[in-house]
């Protein structure tokens, strides 16, 4: 299913009703951050990619996505269902006993369209880069995308990653940071600050851009335009400015939404916020 801009906003807004229910049913999640990389998903999803729902686990002419901040699953689950990867009532069964939708994603469950168990962090990157380099050995067109976290960048392995894909020319390969300053202990600037990360990726070898990712027109066409650029010797990074909460006015841009699940009556506030355009699960 593919999806024009108006319809994408649309989805985005079902997606972090989503998410805000899922987290409620369990009392358990990670709300901020699932919010805040919505549109990025939704536009990956139902727009740039190239994927089969029916799920191969090898992606052989496919587009691959790897999620490396693997605590943001409400969204990526969420994103999956909707999209066709399993029935949207299987939404209800989050961190559930015995259920597949784990609070980090995992393989041994099998469930459609995740191929790496993530959550912990800082390894995303490196695996996208092994994918990437998988396709190029087999001949394969398709494209890698990655997201990661900005607090997890303070994982040492992300920049032998960083310092590997440039060297390697890894060229199908458009990894994306969420750059929202907020980490579990506070905003990342207090807790380890990261400088600017354009200028250091940019000193490694790659090809820098950055975007809204609270702007849905903005992530389709910077997407677009990153696609555009692959195949010309150098990985693409997006660093894509979000804010935690992002939807629900009383979640926004702090850190104290980051693993917290609403009450009741913080549920029923924020889904007045977001239109139900998809029908709830």
């Amino acid at each position: 299913m593919t999806l024009e801009n108006t319809d994408l906003k649309r989805m985005a807004s079902q997606v972090r009703r989503d998410i805000l229910r899922m987290v409620y049913e369990c009392q358990s999640g990670h709300p901020g951050g699932s919010l805040g990389c919505t549109d990025y998903l939704v536009a990956l999803y139902f727009k740039i990619m190239k994927h089969d729902p029916s799920f191969n686990m090898d992606g052989k002419g496919e587009d691959l996505f790897f999620l490396s901040n693997g605590h943001i699953s409400p969204v990526f689950y969420s994103v999956l269902a909707r999209a066709g990867y399993f029935d949207k009532e299987e939404l209800k069964t989050f961190r559930k006993l015995n259920s597949r939708l784990q609070g980090h994603p995992t393989t041994h469950e099998g469930l459609p369209g995740i191929r790496i168990a993530s959550g912990s962090l800082g390894q995303g990157l490196s695996v996208a880069i092994g994918a990437a380099l998988a396709k190029k050995m087999n001949k394969d067109n398709g494209i890698v995308y990655t997201l990661q976290g900005d607090g997890e960048l303070q994982e040492g392995q992300n920049w032998e990653a960083a310092m590997f894909a440039p060297f390697n020319k890894v060229d199908n390969l458009i990894s994306v940071i969420d750059v929202n300053g907020q980490q579990i202990d506070g905003p990342t600037d207090k807790v380890l600050g990261l400088l600017d990360l354009h200028a250091k990726f940019t000193a490694f070898g790659w090809d820098v851009m950055e975007m809204n990712g609270n702007e849905m027109d903005e992530v389709v066409k910077t997407l677009e335009q990153a696609k555009a650029k692959t195949g010309n010797g150098k990985p693409i990074l997006i660093l894509m400015k979000t804010e935690m909460g992002n939807g629900v006015d009383f979640m926004m841009g702090s850190h104290k939404w980051h693993g917290v699940a609403p009450n009741e009556k913080q549920l029923g506030e924020a889904l007045a916020q977001l239109e139900e355009t998809y029908e709830d699960y």
